[in-house]
């Protein structure tokens, strides 16, 4: 007889640690379809967070929700940043918390220049994060400011989008699929820009196909299946762990 392998005792849904993001008991429907079932988990500030799991998980959902898009609709739950409740806020409001989403279509604005984009996005005055600033952390953007958004290529488009999240001198940085469609090269440079980006004390949650990669840069791993969590534990652990690896993340 098989029995499923049970991984939930690694789960820290609850801790005695302060949290600079934590999210209890969170519920969200697309609909009528039970998306997010009751997920809890904390992040520490500066902390990479890898949220993993097989195609149809939750993942998008879940940081989605986070981020109080509106779609998923949240019904249930608690999302607390630095002390504010952002299950309280519109999407908006939580951005103006300090929550930055960069959504997996990046989503630049046509007819806009890099420098256009970047001017949008960029609260007045900047606190931690001038033009000039993120031009040094992307100097592919410097060379491009006066190049309309769309038209550069798509690791240029993922660098543009992180940049545009920042200029808002955000908190908390929500990645959606940042490396997908992208060469193994540019990666190695979007996550040297990850690295320097927990360096200034911003929080990431990032969700990736590419396991491996994400757990190689994250500092601790959520893993999510059929909208709950089976594992929250340090990346170490799953990179060490072929039976959960195999398990809930074909890998």
């Amino acid at each position: 007889m098989n029995v499923k392998p049970d991984f939930s005792k690694h789960a820290n849904h609850a801790t005695t640690a302060p949290a600079f993001l934590s999210i209890w008991d969170m519920h969200a429907y697309y609909g009528e379809s039970y998306i997010v079932q009751g997920v809890s988990f904390n992040v520490h500030e500066g902390e990479i967070l890898a949220l993993l799991g097989r195609n149809g998980a939750g993942k998008t959902s879940t940081l989605r929700s986070i981020a109080r898009t509106g779609s998923p609709m949240v019904t249930k739950g608690e999302i607390w940043l630095d002390h504010q409740p952002l299950h309280k806020m519109s999407s908006h409001e939580a951005s103006a918390a300090g929550l930055g989403l960069v959504p997996e279509d990046r989503r630049i604005i046509p007819g806009l220049t890099v420098e256009e984009n970047l001017q949008l996005a960029q609260i007045a005055p900047p606190i931690g994060w001038s033009i000039e600033r993120l031009y040094e952390l992307f100097p592919r953007l410097g060379e491009r400011r006066k190049q309309e958004g769309v038209t550069l290529s798509g690791g240029e488009q993922q660098m543009l989008a992180i940049a545009r999240a920042l200029a808002r001198d955000i908190k908390v940085l929500l990645l959606d699929e940042p490396y997908e469609g992208l060469a193994p090269v540019i990666v190695d440079e979007i996550e040297k820009t990850l690295v320097h980006i927990k360096e200034q004390g911003i929080t990431t949650i990032i969700v990736e196909q590419n396991a491996v990669r994400a757990l190689e840069l994250a500092d601790r791993a959520v893993i999510l299946d059929t909208g709950g969590i089976v594992f929250d534990g340090s990346a170490a652990e799953v990179l060490e762990n072929e039976e959960l690896r195999a398990e809930y993340l074909a890998i």
